[in-house]
């Protein structure tokens, strides 16, 4: 068995632990924020594919992009300052982790076709593997894993 330090192990023919990619980005919550997180969360996806050669299928950037934007929405939506954006992926799966101001945690709503809006946690709850919520010392912490090859 190969003992590793928390990294992942790249099949090298050695058994190199490699520190996940990891990028971090702050918004104001002026208006574009959302656009801005969805664009660089992009530009992750693609720095993916290139230093961890990762696969990533069509069908996992949309949703991916679909799951930074109901986080960061949220995160503009409900707190009174700014907020962080921090993605965290290997070869098989990107972390998706919201920082903002709020110390109120978010409600998931159960699902109700005729309720207009409010379904963000519930599109995040379909698309993520794991889901964690926290309080932070300044407010909260939203993170959601996002598996790449399902």
């Amino acid at each position: 068995m190969t003992e590793h330090l928390g990294g992942a192990v790249i099949p090298t023919g050695f058994d190199v632990p490699v520190e996940p990619l990891r990028r971090a980005a702050h918004y104001t919550g002026e208006p574009g924020c959302i656009a801005e997180a969805r664009a660089f969360a992009a530009r992750f996806l693609q720095q993916l594919r290139t230093e961890w050669c990762a696969t990533v299928d069509g069908r996992a950037d949309g949703e991916l992009l679909l799951m930074v934007s109901e986080l960061v929405t949220n995160a503009d939506q409900h707190s009174d300052g700014p907020y962080i954006l921090e993605l965290e992926g290997t070869g098989s799966a990107v972390a998706v982790s919201v920082y903002d101001s709020s110390s109120a945690l978010p409600r998931r709503f159960p699902r109700d076709p005729e309720r207009v809006g409010r379904h963000g946690l519930e599109i995040v709850h379909a698309l993520a593997s794991e889901i964690t919520v926290e309080r932070v010392p300044v407010g909260k912490r939203v993170r959601a894993v996002f598996a790449l090859n399902r």
